[in-house]
């Protein structure tokens, strides 16, 4: 939309990203660094002319704590003394700009965390996307699925299981009476559970809601740093007001004194605060993979668009690792909760891997996902283990919003390529102007293939000056693992 065309009656969230129509010049509108301070929504002036005013959300309490919807448009702050937010105008030369910077990040508070040793990122096996669809009797909430769980994960080569909603005494969406968190359902054996974990080298990871975790928080945290678990999910805060950013804080401190790490889930957007709390690895505050499981509405458009709005913030967990693909004329006939299908290519799968920012990333499919029916591994299951998710240095290669992105990523001395397109093929070539000088590099390339779930392999040995040509089908995608010759 034009930007005179934003009302006073609208509200978005951070950021507010706009063209400028000059070139490809592009500038976002956000806010970094909050403390006891409500967070920001934007909307029109109201005075006929451009710009935008900043709307802080209102406290909520009692029965408005679980609402949803856009909160009031005034202010309710602390009357002390108190600093307010930076106010963050991102400005570049392309979108690309600004999918590769790390000014809101940058912006946060030093961390106040010494020793960062036991931060360890990495991959996470989820049983919740696909509905506990595990290939054992009676899956679900109890021991033998999350044993499953384990070996996928060990033979995938992640490190990480994440059990999610149900695994406790009370455990639901709202802030119910009668809920422990310091409790599992009989059917979940904890201890045997971390244990088996520890065994295959996998870490574990625990869900819990907002609410009933602050009523134990106390109590918990010591509690599950001493069954060993390595990090903990909150979700459905849904709000950005004083009181939630200030939970935001005490959670995140007292996860570090306990060393857990943490994913923040329903949450408002990034503003800087994993690198005050490098705990912190990632969060949703997007409209991700989930909505694969009722809607039509995570297009390859919409997958496209991320890296340019949303990432700018910080670290995305949209949840990818979808391996059940169909085409976009058959996905809304074939909706469905439990191993739901996605309407992207395998290949675009996989590139959100590289291109979307994660530190701790899901692979949300079900174990059966990945493995074809003789026993061997799906198409591209091999690169699930690989992939890096932290890095040493990004490069937005090309893109453009709602149109495809191709992101360089290194790790150490290797670099994953990652390209997204929207529903359009196209053909994308990646120059190669990024690599060491006097270096030849195997490219092990990974691109769409004859249908949505299968992928077309190849290999070239490249050098700097020379290029990539990728071929990306209607919402796919491609990726790249470059690796120096001896």
């Amino acid at each position: 939309m034009r930007a005179s065309a934003i009302r006073p009656a609208h509200l978005f969230d951070a950021p507010l990203v706009c063209k400028t129509g000059v070139k490809q010049t592009t500038f976002a509108i956000a806010e970094a660094d909050k403390r006891n301070y409500a967070g920001a929504y934007y909307a029109g002036r109201g005075e006929g002319g451009l710009g935008v005013q900043v709307s802080l959300a209102l406290r909520r309490s009692g029965a408005d704590e679980a609402s949803w919807g856009p909160p009031p448009v005034h202010a309710n702050v602390a009357e002390s003394a108190l600093a307010t937010p930076w106010r963050v105008v991102m400005l570049a030369d392309t979108p690309g700009g600004l999918a590769a910077s790390s000014l809101v990040e940058t912006l946060g508070s030093p961390s106040v965390i010494g020793d960062t040793s036991w931060i360890k990122p990495g991959k996470a096996a989820w049983d919740w996307w696909n509905g506990w669809a595990v290939n054992i009797p009676n899956a679900g909430v109890n021991t033998a699925t999350y044993r499953a769980y384990i070996d996928s994960a060990a033979a995938l080569g992640l490190e990480y299981i994440l059990i999610d909603e149900g695994w406790y005494v009370g455990a639901s969406e709202a802030p119910l009476p009668g809920s422990d968190v310091t409790r599992p359902v009989a059917a979940v054996d904890m201890p045997a559970i971390i244990a088996y974990a520890r065994e295959k080298g996998i870490g574990v990871w625990l869900w819990l809601q907002w609410k009933q975790l602050e009523r134990q928080m106390e109590q918990a945290l010591p509690l599950y740093a001493a069954w060993g678990i390595k990090g903990i999910k909150v979700d459905f805060m849904d709000r950005n007001d004083q009181e939630m950013v200030d939970f935001y804080h005490k959670l995140l401190g007292k996860a570090a004194a306990n060393r857990l790490m943490v994913n923040l889930h329903g949450a408002y957007p990034p503003d800087g605060l994993v690198r005050t709390y490098p705990n912190y690895m990632t969060q949703e505050g997007v409209l991700g993979a989930e909505y694969n499981k009722w809607s039509k509405r995570i297009t390859a458009t919409h997958n496209v668009t991320l890296p340019f709005t949303r990432m700018i913030l910080g670290p995305i967990d949209y949840t990818p690792g979808g391996f059940r693909s169909l085409p976009p004329s058959e996905f809304a006939k074939n909706i469905r909760n439990t191993k739901p299908f996605v309407q992207t290519t395998r290949g675009q799968a996989l590139a959100m891997y590289v291109v979307y920012d994660s530190p701790l990333a899901m692979v949300a499919d079900s174990p059966d996902a990945y493995r074809n029916a003789d026993g061997s591994w799906a198409d591209g299951a091999g690169f699930l283990g690989k992939v890096p998710t932290t890095w040493d240095e990004t490069r937005v290669i090309d893109g453009d919003i709602g149109q495809f992105i191709v992101t360089a990523r290194r790790k150490g001395r290797n670099w994953y390529i990652g390209a997204m397109g929207n529903e359009s093929p196209r053909w994308i070539e990646v120059p190669l102007n990024f690599v060491e000088q006097g270096v030849r590099y195997r490219a092990e390339i990974l691109e769409d293939g004859k249908d949505v779930n299968r992928l077309a392999a190849r290999e070239a040995r490249v050098q700097r000056g020379g290029k990539i040509t990728l071929s990306l089908a209607g919402s796919g995608g491609a990726v790249v693992v470059l690796t120096p010759l001896p």
